[in-house]
């Protein structure tokens, strides 16, 4: 995936109203004014996120008659946790070397305390 695609893949994930329609549109394809019903905005705002989905490669529109119905692209999608899962390695391998850290701190402070003696 090119740079520029994966920037806007992101870009468009920024904006919690793309994200609600993404998640609309993984349940199907849906027009402008089906998916402009859950938000307290114009239908033009809503063709301009699409546009936003639509420059990332999320969203496509087809022609069926009168209608222009949207569909989800989850390719993009696909590519950007491509490239996070690096980050999620990274991360697996930090938790995992804290874990031994504090394994060693655990069995040093265990090996280090004084042994309770009863009262004489």
């Amino acid at each position: 995936m090119s740079a520029d695609l994966l920037d806007a893949t992101f870009a468009a994930l920024a904006d919690p109203t793309r994200r609600a329609i993404l998640n609309r549109l993984a349940a199907g394809e849906a027009t402008v004014t089906e998916l402009a019903e859950p938000f307290a905005m114009s239908q033009p705002a809503v063709s301009k996120h699409l546009r936003v989905l639509e420059r990332a490669g999320l969203v496509t529109r087809g022609r069926d008659a009168q209608r222009r119905p949207c569909r989800l692209d989850a390719r993009p999608l696909r590519e950007a946790v491509a490239w996070l899962a690096d980050y999620r390695d990274y991360w697996a391998e930090s938790y995992a070397r804290l874990d031994e850290v504090l394994a060693e701190l655990t069995a040093g402070s265990r090996n280090e305390r004084p042994d309770r003696r009863e009262p004489q």
